[in-house]
């Protein structure tokens, strides 16, 4: 395909992370160029189930030059909504994405790299990969022993209760996006069961303030990676039970059971046609109790604190979670799908064996790859405990930027 092309830095991913940096970039006059391999906000746009709405709320929606412009800051913005506004962001600067672009290779160096692509190379002395953590989902090994005739999904592959097969469905993992499937899945007349494992609660508001507004006031959002202890559990924390439901609802095991939803323990895996569960729910129903009262704790002491208690509503806090017997077992032959919830690792087959981890995620210092000139942006909890948020990437991408920046200011400076 001709020789390579050369830029500065190469943005891998024109999602809401590789598009804030090209922003930062674009303000520093770096010339630079995203590859994306759909389009704008492609996950949003085709990996999203139909009745999805972020879990905060519109005005968290921040990005470097860019902020919620609608008249409804405190709701919940649907994934087609998200990929319109991203698409906007990247008009309002004229983003150097190129569309339908598929990365192949990754080939790290000094001071260039080289990105292949299938639309030829480039030649660039930076590279960042914004591809985002929703890449290739998480399945227990035991999942391919399972009988050919259940179905069997991820959360990407999800799209409307028509799409699972009729009759009896399991959902393993009670983060957000399994408690949501599940509770969707109910609501619609099927047959549920949720496995929980470790999980975090938190009512949608309280005292009157939505949960993420509690969170950022008390600076919990932004709590740096390099002041808490035990960083990469911190980085595998579930998401909140939570649901951007316009009418501001609830979403926990407790509503879950209103619904019709049989709880069960962690799916731990298949003997003798019979799926396997652990009987540990009720100590870890017990654990999300404690966490939740302690960050509520937090939440009246800022309120008491700041003076701001007397504007706020009456302390009024959810029920614990309801256990009942455990449940140990269950006959396989009585399901026809499973929804696997249980995670994501990113989708870089392109990037160097040698920059992965052995479960397959990015070695990282807060962004930084331990190759001079390779970033990553979009991960949890990559810089701040926000980063997987939108808002969270674009306070991210304005301090790689600096580093980047530095960089290659460090590699043009004369030896």
């Amino acid at each position: 395909m001709g020789d390579p092309r050369t830029t500065d830095v190469v943005v891998i991913g024109a999602g809401q992370a590789g598009l804030a940096m090209s922003r930062c970039l674009t303000d520093r006059s770096i010339d630079h160029v995203v590859l994306e391999r759909g389009e704008t906000a492609n996950a949003w746009r085709t990996e999203r189930w139909d009745s999805l709405r972020l879990l905060t709320p519109n005005w968290m929606s921040r990005l470097p030059g860019w902020t919620y412009r609608g008249d409804d800051p405190d709701g919940y913005r649907t994934a087609g909504e998200v990929a319109q506004d991203l698409d906007a962001y990247r008009r309002s600067f004229d983003a150097p994405v190129r569309s339908g672009t598929s990365v192949l290779k990754v080939v790290h160096g000094s001071p260039w790299h080289l990105v292949e692509t299938d639309d030829g190379t480039w030649r660039t002395r930076a590279v960042v990969v914004a591809t985002g953590a929703c890449g290739t989902p998480r399945r227990p090994s035991f999942a391919d022993e399972l009988p050919g005739s259940i179905q069997q999904l991820a959360p990407i592959e999800y799209r409307n209760p028509s799409g699972v097969a009729d009759g009896r469905v399991l959902v393993v993992g009670a983060s957000a996006s399994g408690a949501q499937i599940a509770d969707e899945l109910a609501r619609a007349g099927r047959d549920v069961t949720l496995a929980v494992g470790e999980h975090v609660r938190l009512p949608r508001s309280y005292r009157g303030m939505d949960v993420h507004w509690w969170m950022d006031a008390i600076g919990q959002l932004d709590e740096r990676y390099d002041e808490v202890e035990e960083i990469e559990r911190a980085r595998r924390l579930p998401s909140l039970q939570l649901v951007g439901s316009p009418e501001r609802r609830d979403l926990d095991l407790n509503t879950l059971g209103d619904a019709g939803v049989s709880i069960v323990g962690r799916f731990v895996g298949e003997r003798a046609g019979r799926a396997q569960f652990s009987g540990s729910l009720a100590n870890v129903c017990a654990l999300a109790d404690l966490k939740l009262r302690r960050q509520l704790d937090r939440f009246d002491e800022f309120a008491a604190e700041s003076g701001l208690a007397p504007e706020l509503g009456a302390v009024s806090r959810p029920a614990p979670i309801r256990v009942g017997p455990p449940v140990l077992e269950t006959d396989l032959r009585s399901i026809s799908a499973i929804v696997w919830a249980t995670g994501f690792r990113p989708n870089v087959p392109w990037l160097d064996p040698s920059l992965l981890d052995r479960r397959g995620g990015i070695v990282h210092d807060g962004g930084v790859l331990p190759v001079p000139g390779m970033y990553v942006l979009g991960l949890p909890f990559m810089r701040r405990r926000k980063s997987s948020f939108i808002d969270g990437a674009g306070f991210d991408a304005i301090e790689l930027a600096d580093h980047l920046a530095a960089h290659l200011d460090h590699a043009s400076s004369p030896r």
